[in-house]
């Protein structure tokens, strides 16, 4: 394991010929974490819950999100090289460790792109801006329109892709407000019907379902760590802007939650439609308007769903591409940085590669049934970012235990201890939900709860298992071919310097 603190030495040498330009700010921060992580396609999922999902939502803000923040806010703020987590499992673990690891951060995107927000913005655009049928020429030309003008919103410079995913998130907040508050209105006018049928209390069922999705829609506020470089005071803005960011996101999950439960039927939430079948029916309250403020609030929900993608994009495609330029996956060219954009163009464009391959895979699964895919491609993306976690989190501690010498701008309250006690909460956290999504209904089995599968998800167990674990094994197989192809090339004496784009 190197001691040298600075980012990887093959990456920094590339920086040197290829200088990376200093263009977030604290607010630019904040607002590329929340573009990343308020999760539109994740709020109709998490109502689905019912009362208690609200429960759980406000509980596992208090129980993981806030430790989790802490932790990261620490080791951002410490560790602030380009790469971010990838630099930190390298330096506690080594670099085929983080290789592995940043692959399951990185793909988790790529198919979430894909997968979910691809077909929740096509589901959206077809039921309230115009008809894309299903399976139809539009609708492929949508689909694949939307995967690569989010690749190449990150493909642009960070000074100017940034506006973007600020865009992105200043309408995200914007429609959750007016949603909120029109379902207020909603419910002065006609009740808050849907509290009537909702049940807070929190159960062992609702728990074991609500894990993984609560999970996935609250991690990821490390993500922008992966352009630390390009920050001009990242040790004084990450804590600031991680915190800022955090109770955005904690707000703008509970009080939507809150108002679809309180308007939208509970035998009419469904994962897919739930947030945009809610704003049909509060958006009664503006008569003649609501037509085109509905389909006004259609378009700004496939955008911010565009921009949340490019901000993953433009996050996991530096981590990975870190890894490639150290030397740590494949080759080395892979990595390269474009000399003029400052971007990793040759990884954004593996990223719409693989979307791509796995929007169209998606398509033909399902023949057709948008809800299916839904449910399996959001559990695959889910499953993949959260089994990188169970690396990435021993990586802060043995970072915390074996480098007291770094200067930390911000510690977490009660030092060694409060770390520890942060770190057992939010693994223990990771583990659970990781659990659940590679294996629903074992535990509950466990405790004697009732889980018919193929009711659940609509299809079988089998099936199920062969495309979540066959996607974890095959990626486990890609990481280790790539490990190992890196390595052979690193000790080539054919080996030369840094790639350049």
């Amino acid at each position: 394991m190197s001691s040298d603190l600075s980012a990887p030495s093959n990456a920094q040498a590339q920086h040197d010929a290829t200088p990376l330009r200093r263009s977030l700010k604290r607010f630019d921060i904040t607002a590329m974490a929340i573009a990343a992580v308020i999760s539109f396609d994740t709020v109709g999922q998490i109502a689905t819950g019912g009362g208690e999902a609200a429960t759980w939502t406000a509980v596992i803000a208090v129980f993981f999100l806030i430790p989790y923040a802490l932790l990261f806010a620490e080791t951002g703020a410490a560790f602030p090289q380009e790469g971010g987590p990838y630099v930190w499992v390298k330096l506690a673990f080594g670099r085929p460790v983080a290789a592995l690891a940043t692959l399951f951060y990185w793909v988790t995107n790529p198919i979430w792109l894909g997968g979910s927000l691809v077909f929740l913005a096509a589901e959206t655009w077809d039921g309230f801006v115009f008809s894309l049928g299903s399976g139809t020429f539009a609708d492929y030309v949508f689909k694949l329109s939307f995967v690569w003008i989010a690749i190449l919103t990150a493909v642009v410079s960070l000074r100017r892709g940034k506006w973007i995913t600020t865009a992105g998130a200043a309408m995200k907040v914007l429609a959750l407000a007016l949603f909120t508050l029109t379902a207020v209105l909603y419910g002065v006018e006609h009740g808050f019907r849907g509290l009537e049928d909702a049940h807070f209390s929190p159960t062992p069922a609702g728990f074991l379902a609500l894990v993984p999705i609560l999970l996935f829609a609250y991690v990821g506020f490390e993500a922008p760590n992966a352009a630390g470089e390009e920050m001009h005071d990242p040790q004084r803005d990450v804590p600031t802007a991680l915190g800022r960011s955090a109770a955005v996101a904690a707000c703008c999950y509970l009080l939507p939650v809150l108002a679809l439960l309180a308007v939208v039927p509970a035998d009419k939430m469904t994962g897919i439609g739930g947030f945009m079948e809610g704003a049909r029916l509060v958006f009664g309250v503006y008569g003649a308007a609501s037509g085109p403020l509905l389909t006004c609030a259609g378009v700004m929900f496939a955008f911010a769903l565009l921009t949340q993608g490019s901000a993953w994009m433009i996050v996991s495609d530096r981590m990975q591409a870190m890894a490639a330029a150290d030397g740590g996956f494949f080759s080395r060219s892979l990595g390269a940085f474009h000399p003029r954009l400052g971007t990793p163009v040759r990884t954004n464009l593996l990223s719409g590669a693989v979307a791509t391959v796995f929007m169209l895979a998606a398509m033909q699964l399902a023949d057709g049934d948008a809800g299916a895919v839904f449910a399996v491609v959001l559990t695959v993306a889910v499953t993949t970012l959260l089994l990188s976690y169970l690396v990435i989190i021993p990586a802060l501690v043995a970072l915390r235990i074996r480098r007291p010498d770094i200067t930390r701008p911000y510690q977490v309250p009660f030092g060694n201890r409060g770390f520890m006690v942060c770190a057992v909460l939010v693994y223990a956290w990771i583990l659970t939900g990781s659990w659940s999504a590679l294996f629903p209904g074992v535990l509950e089995g466990l405790v004697g709860i009732d889980y018919s599968f193929q009711d659940t998800w609509g299809v079988s167990r089998l099936s199920f298992e062969a495309f979540t674990l066959g996607t974890v094994c095959v990626l486990l197989l890609i990481g280790t071919i790539g490990v190992r192809a890196a390595r052979r090339k690193r000790n080539s004496p054919t080996e030369s310097g840094p790639a350049h784009s």
